[in-house]
């Protein structure tokens, strides 16, 4: 465990994270693969890897690089295609054992959590309480989780990944700038590859050095995000702990001014509203393992019909889902007056798309349409069998859409 030297009172954030979950799961599962480096993901050659263990780690293996490399790095390596339903059962049970604890959380994804304790240490030292959750996690799951506390996200974040795996650290207040200046910079949020890549061209590799930087500087360099940035380095960050509900689903829906047997038409709105709830879920880093397709006749007679998926966010997967149901649920070829479709069994994950199944040129592919779609909007890249339902004048079927 770390203590940075305390200046003054504690605030109260703590940032909690399972170390290497899906291996953890995985050892749980078969104790006999303790001890192995291990990888999960797609098997074949084309494909990446979701999560890899502390020992396949050592070689300079990640996650999401391509299963290919990982073998070439390590080739006596053991490969599992993973269970993401076992990962979601495992984190549903330690959220729960978070929220008997603490009046406020936030989960981040499937193996990440905030919690907030501001207030509390009237009734409770804040630390000690990270801790016995922390013990509780371990002695009701059998999974090792780590923390940090500090006065804000960005730095208890910081101190989590500094204290893995199994390890806890806080920084108090006062000791933000201190305990972040030796780190280098690609430890702090927000700063990827290609934002590390700028600033190390830029002669600037320790976090010691953005914190002397003219903000100035960083927001002529970087955009927007160079304020932010600098503002992180110095241990600022005001963004609060957001209370924790679980989405169940999401859907869209459209009425239709004019009632239509036009299967074509119909088949590329589906598209569009299945391509879209797509971007939702991985913009949100949500997956669904159902998929529901909904028609309404001109009579109001409606009919539904759904089926059971691998987790997944990924268009391809769910367009061809949603147009086989469609095929099947239309037998009464009468006029339609609404269609809809619905995701539900929603987890959360730290991935955009399914890295269990999808090769590396998909994920590529799907990253670059996502990284326009959030810079640009998501209009700005579809199918085109998607086009008519965010164009009225190309939209024969007009009227209300619900999502």
């Amino acid at each position: 465990m770390k203590i940075i030297p305390k200046n003054s009172r504690d605030q109260n954030i703590i940032h909690m994270d399972l170390d290497a979950f899906f291996v953890s799961v995985e050892c749980l599962r078969e104790p006999s693969l303790k001890g192995l480096p291990l990888l999960i993901g797609g098997k074949s050659g084309r494909g990446v890897v979701a999560a890899c263990s502390y020992e396949a780690r050592r070689f300079g293996i990640h996650s999401a690089m391509p299963m290919k490399t990982a073998k070439r790095l390590c080739p006596h390596a053991t490969i599992i295609g993973g269970d993401p339903e076992q990962y979601s059962m495992y984190s549903n049970m330690v959220t729960e054992i978070i929220a008997e604890q603490v009046p406020l959380y936030e989960k981040s994804s499937i193996d990440e959590f905030y919690i907030d304790l501001s207030g509390m240490e009237r009734f409770h030292n804040s630390y000690l309480l990270a801790q016995k959750i922390k013990g509780d996690i371990g002695k009701e799951t059998g999974l090792n989780i780590s923390f940090g506390h500090s006065i804000n996200k960005t730095v208890s974040k910081v101190a989590t990944n500094e204290s893995k795996p199994n390890g806890h650290c806080k920084v108090d207040r006062g000791a933000e700038k201190p305990f972040l200046a030796p780190l280098t910079v690609d430890k702090i949020p927000q700063i990827g590859p290609s934002t590390s890549n700028t600033l190390r061209s830029m002669g600037v590799a320790r976090v010691r050095t953005l914190q002397k930087m003219p903000v100035e500087l960083l927001q002529n360099v970087l955009g927007k995000n160079g304020s932010r940035i600098w503002q992180k380095a110095n241990g600022i960050d005001h963004s609060p702990v957001v209370p924790y509900s679980e989405q169940k689903s999401m859907s869209s829906e459209r009425t239709f001014d004019q009632d239509t047997t036009d299967v074509h038409g119909l088949k590329d709105l589906l598209v569009g509203m299945t391509e879209r709830l797509a971007f939702k879920l991985r913009k949100q880093n949500k997956l669904t393992a159902c998929i529901t397709v909904k028609i309404r006749y001109s009579d109001f007679d409606t009919r539904s019909m759904q089926c059971r998926l691998p987790y997944t966010s990924c268009d391809h997967i769910l367009i061809q889902k949603a147009k086989e149901l469609f095929d099947k649920l239309y037998q009464r070829r009468l006029l339609i007056r609404l269609i809809g479709v619905r995701l539900s069994h929603l987890v959360g994950g730290a991935y955009q798309i399914n890295l269990f199944d999808d090769t590396e040129e998909m994920i590529a592919l799907y990253q670059a349409m996502d990284k326009v779609r959030l810079r640009f909007g998501e209009d700005k890249v579809k199918r085109a069998a998607g086009m008519k339902l965010r164009h009225p004048r190309m939209n024969p079927f007009n009227g209300r859409m619900a999502v």
